[in-house]
């Protein structure tokens, strides 16, 4: 399955990958699944919101047990980010037939859309829709840095963006949603434990920050005359590392766009996204308000004007107890040590649907603790070992 998919949207100068939503890696990998579930006999599904859905078992009985995540990336992401709790599903799945296990539940693959959000600018856009945390009209209005709307890339894609909504009916028929994941720490490489419970997700979001100065001509304007919207955003990326090093949370700049982008050009208008999470609300509040507050000050002195929206934002979600205990036991019979349990900075998108039916997330050691980048790793025996465990989850789960 990795040789199959490992081709889908590679960029062979980075060797990173780029498969972005609604683009054509985007429709290989969807193929890439319809094939693999289409081997094993089972049924093909994509909901309203372009999730992607194999279902072993009637979907309509109710109680069933969902695994899967997402197979888009970010701009030059790594190989394992997503795509590893997709193919540990049907590895899985391999492995129970083998282990001759009879599901008394039924059993579903997934792969939700867009997770990444690389190309509208809004993470878990496919399972925000289903439960309801992004609206119809909201999704209508992204727009990707080109200018294609998210309802035009639907439809060259052959998909239907007025069908776009909730879909309480669907997730009133899930018992448990498991995600396997690749760390993206190295919480679990601290403790030599190839796989991992997780405790929560933190509280995270994206905010755009607009620069508006004056374009002019780099040569021949004096620098007291200048309104160059580049020095307040220096500062502000400045501002954003003194920040979170302070509150003890995270605070990145890692998009920018300069209008109009010339060399010789005092641009008119930096466009710059924030990433910020903290462990806490609190913490995560305290972080942006400085951010912003340090943002305008440095605007003011450079006779800028600046827009700061939040695009997006996700709260903390503790996953529910009852179902990591469960999990806790399951895979407690058969290993020698406690199983660590740790948080995670990334979002997910059993963090977006845990509002909406009982979910939980398995780690995979990351033994260098990079992600979102080519470098990601993973070791095949703790991938294994990632499979196993989530294999053991789901026969305690579905024949229960």
């Amino acid at each position: 399955m990795w040789d199959d998919l490992a081709r889908i949207g590679r960029e062979a100068s980075t060797g990173g990958y780029r498969r972005y939503a609604w683009t054509g890696a985007d429709t290989d990998c969807r193929a890439w699944f319809r094939e693999q579930a289409e081997s094993r006999g089972l049924r093909n599904e994509t909901d309203r919101n372009g999730n992607l859905w194999a279902w072993l078992g009637d979907p309509e009985a109710g109680d069933a047990v969902v695994t899967g995540s997402h197979l888009d990336s970010v701009p030059d992401g790594g190989a394992f980010d997503g795509p590893l709790g997709v193919v540990s599903a049907f590895a899985a799945l391999d492995e129970l037939r083998a282990r001759g296990t009879r599901l008394t539940k039924p059993l579903a693959i997934t792969a939700f859309g867009d997770e990444e959000g690389a190309r509208f600018g809004v993470a878990c856009v496919g399972s925000r829709l289903s439960a309801g945390q992004l609206t119809r009209e909201q999704a209508h209005a992204l727009r990707a840095t080109d200018g294609t709307t998210l309802p035009q890339a639907m439809e060259a894609a052959g998909y239907d963006p007025d069908a776009i909504g909730p879909d309480p009916e669907r997730l009133g028929r899930i018992g448990a949603l498991v995600e396997l994941h690749v760390e993206q720490g190295r919480a679990l490489d601290l403790t030599n434990a190839p796989v991992g419970l997780a405790s929560a997700v933190w509280p995270h979001g994206r905010w755009r920050f607009d620069f508006h100065g004056e374009a002019n001509h780099a040569g021949t304007t004096r620098i007291e005359d200048r309104r160059d919207p580049m020095l307040p955003y220096a500062e502000t990326v400045l501002a954003a590392r003194r920040e979170a090093e302070l509150a003890g949370a995270l605070a990145t700049f890692g998009k920018v766009l300069v209008q109009p982008g010339g060399v010789n050009a005092i641009p008119s208008l930096v466009s710059a996204w924030l990433d910020s999470r903290a462990a806490d609300p609190s913490s995560l509040d305290t972080v942006v308000g400085a951010v912003e507050s340090a943002a305008r000050d440095a605007a003011t002195r450079s006779g800028v004007e600046l827009d700061v929206v939040r695009e997006s934002f996700t709260p903390l979600v503790e996953f529910g107890h009852a179902l990591r205990d469960e999990l806790a036991r399951i895979l407690g019979r058969t290993s020698n040590a406690p199983l660590p349990v740790i948080p995670s900075g990334a979002g997910h998108d059993a963090g977006i649907l845990s509002a909406s039916v009982p979910t939980a997330m398995l780690f995979v050691r990351n033994p260098t603790g990079i992600s979102h980048s080519p470098a990601e790793s993973a070791t095949e025996d703790d991938c294994v070992a990632g499979v196993r465990a989530l294999a053991d989850v789901l026969e305690g789960l579905a024949c229960a």
